[in-house]
């Protein structure tokens, strides 16, 4: 038996993508070479890893056995690669950073080109997850988190914070008014999250308190694409300053009552497992970010 990283590899991108589509998409294969692939695999194991059906893939016992440890056998090869590079004093290798697509596109995106000027062999996997993802189970590296964060074994650094706004189209506002108090809400389409409660509790100061929850009439599970809606004049949202700030200085969205508002910022936060062969590689990233920020 011959097992090597690259049939470990396949087998996590089919258990972790869902399907053999989307982990050829991830690997850069094709769908019939990660099949050929994970066949063989089974073949030199002599048993069957995952159960095909026509809508999805099940693991097996003896699936769920190998991803555990095949998991666990890429993680040490990377900190095994890591460590010789860090006794060269080098800063290399893979780094995975997951975040928002939000985030990801208008704060990370735009630094990536001089992030791998000044770091090139350091490899970056950028992810965008819109709920909170379990790093090990998805080999993240670095994750970013907005709003408090709840307790966990995860070491945490503050990147930044962002104000969050109530924001709408000229055209929506031109059709429909612009409200002037909090009672007006209820009168307009509210744009809001799916599975993300904190994003429909609006910085809004009234009467019984400093925050508004909202009862959207139209979901969304990303921050992006509720930008979009919101740009395609659907309705009011309320969104982070650091992705809405160019919408606002040149007119495509308006502030909704901006005196409402109750100035709280978003706590921004990196959160990652402290590992000492990962640890410059983190480091050198946050510190890039956070001057970013």
């Amino acid at each position: 038996m011959d097992i090597n990283s690259d049939d470990l590899n396949v087998f996590i991108a089919v258990v972790d993508s869902g399907t053999l589509s989307a982990a050829a998409a991830h690997l850069g294969q094709t769908s019939s070479g990660v099949s050929r692939a994970l066949s063989r695999l089974e073949e030199k194991l002599s048993c069957t890893l995952l159960t095909r059906t026509t809508r999805r893939m099940i693991l097996t016992e003896e699936g769920h056995l190998l991803l555990e440890k095949a998991r666990a056998i890429l993680a040490a090869m990377d900190e095994a690669e890591e460590s010789i590079r860090i006794r060269r004093q080098q800063l290399a290798g893979r780094l995975r950073v997951d975040a928002a697509s939000p985030f990801m596109l208008h704060c990370i995106v735009p630094h990536v080109a001089e992030f791998r000027e000044k770091y090139p062999d350091i490899t970056l996997e950028l992810t965008s997850h819109d709920q909170i993802i379990d790093l090990l189970e998805h080999r993240i590296d670095i994750a970013i988190r907005h709003g408090a964060l709840p307790d966990s074994s995860l070491h945490a650094r503050a990147l930044s914070t962002s104000a969050r706004h109530l924001l709408a189209s000229p055209a929506y506002l031109e059709r429909h008014g612009r409200p002037t108090n909090i009672a007006a809400l209820t009168r307009h389409q509210l744009l809001g999250f799916t599975n993300y409660e904190a994003g429909n509790i609006w910085p809004i100061r009234h009467k019984n308190g400093e925050t508004l929850s909202i009862t959207p009439t139209l979901f969304a599970s990303s921050g992006e694409t509720l930008r979009q809606l919101a740009l395609q004049d659907l309705g009011i949202v309320c969104l982070a300053d650091y992705m809405t700030r160019d919408d606002i200085a040149a007119g495509r969205l308006i502030k909704i009552l901006p005196n409402a508002n109750n100035g709280v910022h978003q706590a921004i936060h990196a959160v990652y497992y402290r590992n000492t062969q990962l640890s410059r590689r983190i480091s050198c990233f946050l510190e890039f970010l956070h001057k970013k920020l």
